[in-house]
């Protein structure tokens, strides 16, 4: 690979840094931890070649590091991710994401009648699954679009 060729982003100072996300997923990504540009310094690479992936997104913030809740989140749509905490430009932590058993509060299920909807003070609560998320309360499987489904605050 020329010089020309390589991939070039800066350094981050103190912050997280999200690789191996499934192309194409770095902006439901941003979502799910509620940057939308506007206050954290953020880089990010869209469908870049990936030997593992084949093609993978990576996402760069400064000054935030991820609660366990927003690692378990990104699991299910980036169950490939790594994700690596950066301090004084040093890696100090590195870990894989590992999908859980169960969700709670993160997502909303799509069948109206359940008693986890927004009007009632119930937080919702999935299974995860080989192929998708199940509501542990009215038993809606969620396999499709599951980034639609995550409650964003």
């Amino acid at each position: 690979m020329t010089d020309d060729q390589q991939l070039r982003v800066s350094k981050i100072k103190n912050g997280t840094v999200i690789d191996h996300i499934t192309g194409g997923q770095a902006l439901n990504v941003l979502a799910i931890l509620g940057i939308d540009g506007s206050g954290d310094a953020l880089s990010v690479a869209m469908n870049v070649p990936s030997d593992r992936l084949g093609k993978k997104d990576i996402v760069k913030v400064e000054g935030r590091e991820l609660s366990q809740a927003e690692v378990d989140v990104l699991s299910l749509i980036a169950p490939a991710a790594s994700i690596n905490i950066v301090r004084e430009y040093d890696v100090v932590e590195k870990h894989r994401v590992e999908r859980p058993d169960v969700v709670e509060g993160v997502l909303e299920c799509p069948n109206h009648n359940c008693i986890s909807t927004k009007d009632e003070p119930v937080d919702s609560r999935f299974a995860v699954t080989d192929d998708g998320v199940r509501c542990e309360y009215c038993e809606t499987i969620i396999r499709d679009d599951l980034p639609a489904h995550i409650l964003v605050e």
